[in-house]
């Protein structure tokens, strides 16, 4: 956790170490039962404020005036909205799209089957083309992205370390051409350079269908909104934590709220699956799981 300070008041000063004290206390599952988890009260001030549905709530709680703000680098660079489910992260991503003003570009994939020694690959009337389109493993870009100018997006793969180009990487879009898609890094030790990304061939192994999936396609998603597992290492200004589907794993909630430089910066939507509001929140921690770590 990074939490800022510097030059501060001693008031200021308690306050982040109160803010620090309950992140902590979450990380150490302070409340959680003996069974693992526990419902946790958000703190009134770090509650989404609620006019609409849950997605518009939380995305208006951490990109205000996304309309007029979305040009400035330093306003993308320093937020995201986490959740656990990759099903919500590609919903509030696909709905932030359309909040951006300017054209759509549809890049599909070319997917296959691999051979079993992993060298080119085959066709098998059980799975049709159009049935591997539907596929969507975790880490794999998705077989339709549909982007536009100004977009930020995430890395989903180590194309170039030394030029910034790692997993994790965050970048803006600034052209979308036929052949590759140049963009602005975001993050890490490259920050502003112009990069160009090329298609790329990804592999999952799908052992619930027997084989393995090949497929052919930029290494990316959009990240407004990414999950809480793969914002790990990321150092954000303004985090919205997105819980219509609570956290389901050790540690999860400790992660998405740690993510977050400062107790201001942090807004927590928390309901249930009918959309109907919540105060509390799911952690899940096993101590066992700390005690030997």
């Amino acid at each position: 956790m990074r939490i800022d300070q510097p030059g501060c008041t001693d008031q200021v000063a308690e306050e982040i170490s109160t803010f620090s004290d309950w992140v902590l206390g979450i990380g150490d599952g302070q409340h959680c039962s003996v069974l693992g988890d526990a419902q946790i009260p958000i703190p009134q001030d770090i509650l989404a404020q609620r006019h609409s549905s849950p997605i518009e709530d939380i995305v208006n709680a951490t990109y205000p005036n996304l309309e007029q703000s979305y040009k400035d680098i330093k306003y993308l660079q320093g937020r995201a909205i986490l959740a656990p489910h990759h099903e919500m992260v590609d919903r509030i991503n696909n709905c932030m799209l359309n909040l951006i003003p300017g054209q759509e570009a549809l890049y599909p994939s070319s997917d296959s089957i691999a051979n079993a020694d992993g060298s080119g690959s085959k066709t098998n009337p059980e799975y049709p083309i159009e049935f591997l389109n539907t596929i969507k493993p975790g880490g794999l870009p998705n077989h339709g992205l549909i982007l536009k100018v100004g977009v930020p997006i995430l890395l989903l793969r180590n194309i170039d370390q030394t030029a910034g180009l790692c997993n994790g990487t965050r970048l803006v879009i600034r052209r979308l051409g036929q052949w590759n898609i140049q963009a602005e890094i975001l993050t890490g030790t490259s920050v502003g350079d112009q990069v160009f990304l090329p298609r790329v061939v990804l592999t999952a192994e799908l052992p619930y269908l027997n084989f393995t999936l090949k497929r052919r396609q930029y290494p990316i998603a959009l990240c407004f909104a990414m999950t809480i597992n793969k914002s790990q290492g990321q150092s954000l200004e303004h985090v919205g934590l997105c819980l219509q589907h609570q956290v389901f794993c050790h540690g999860q909630l400790y992660v998405a709220i740690s993510r977050v430089t400062s107790r201001q910066g942090l807004k927590i939507l928390s309901s249930d699956e009918d959309g109907e509001e919540l105060f509390t929140m799911k952690n899940i921690v096993y101590r066992e799981v700390l005690n030997h770590g």
